[in-house]
């Protein structure tokens, strides 16, 4: 357990935003989640920079989060710190084709600025409610295309506080993931992608269609984290669970959608405990009717 001692070094050495038990369903898509010990806000590289080398100093346990999306929190939070990074890595740079965004960028917003110039590669990304370094992170994608395909590079510091810049190929990307889960700890802090230049009202055209089908096919007036399960090969996640009789299932707050079967929602007053049983119960059903295992796209961390 991170005492106030160690909190209060880090106020110290010049990090503003440190918040001891902060709640993490303040800042996850499904509005679930118990404390972090310590949760902190770098403004800029400098205060993540010190951040990362008294995390490393003091051996502590240590993990970041975007904007939520795509992340379970168990209800009795997290051990450690938790690192959001705040407006100093929330920025969009422009250079012909080549387009740089801060880790704290929003993926959504990317998308809709780049289509506006006329900047096509990243349409898929228009329902992605993530940001830029969580994209990279998990190899985010949609509609048949991934973050991969049009990433140049990424600058990312290390759990030791170290900066370097990595290639698209250094990443080692695949199926929602990168070097960055497991292998080469650290934070995306910026990305520079490759886009291509097409008609411009084409492209936002693409990207109305797509909102209006999500509006159409998604639950987004509920709290909840975009689809729960990885499409199985040759098949889709949703279309099991619907199969399997499971729309509308529900543990305490948590349901599955009546809408689009492989989303949960929070219907109000939700633990991380009923979404967890919700998709033990989903993963369950479908592995017993149709002998498909079903595995979690979402991240499930913290204690129970």
């Amino acid at each position: 357990m991170i005492t106030q001692i160690i909190a209060e070094e880090f106020r110290q050495r010049g990090i503003e935003d440190v918040r001891f038990q902060e709640p993490l369903s303040r800042h996850t898509t499904w509005k679930v989640g118990g404390p972090a010990d310590l949760f902190i806000c770098p403004h800029n590289r400098k205060e993540l920079e010190v951040t990362m080398k008294l995390i490393h100093r003091h051996q502590l346990p240590w993990r970041v989060i975007g904007r939520g999306s795509n992340l379970l929190v168990r209800d009795g939070g997290i051990r450690g710190v938790v690192i959001k990074l705040s407006e100093g890595f929330d920025y969009l740079k422009m250079d012909g084709t080549l387009v740089t965004a801060g880790g704290g960028y929003s993926t959504i917003l990317l998308a809709s600025k780049t289509a506006k110039q006329g900047l096509s590669g990243l349409e898929f990304a228009g329902g992605i409610p993530g940001n830029v370094g969580g994209a990279v992170y998990m190899n985010a994608g949609a509609h048949g295309s991934e973050i991969s395909r049009v990433l140049v590079s990424a600058e990312v510091i290390s759990e030791s506080g170290e900066w370097a810049r990595l290639k698209n190929e250094e990443l080692k990307f695949s199926y929602r993931t990168s070097i960055l889960q497991k292998e080469l700890r650290g934070i995306v802090t910026e990305a520079t992608f490759q886009l291509e230049r097409k008609n411009k009202d084409e492209i936002v055209s693409v990207l109305s269609k797509w909102k209006d089908r999500r509006r159409q096919t998604q639950p987004l007036q509920y709290p909840c984290a975009g689809s729960v399960f990885r499409n199985p090969p040759g098949d889709y996640a949703g279309r099991l669970i619907q199969e399997a009789g499971l729309k509308g299932y529900r543990i305490g707050d948590a349901e599955i959608s009546t809408i689009h079967a492989n989303f949960i929602i929070n219907r109000g007053q939700a633990k991380a405990e009923d979404v967890l049983a919700l998709i033990q119960h989903a993963i369950q059903t479908v592995k017993e009717k149709f002998e498909v295992t079903l595995v979690p796209e979402v991240e499930v961390v913290g204690e129970e």
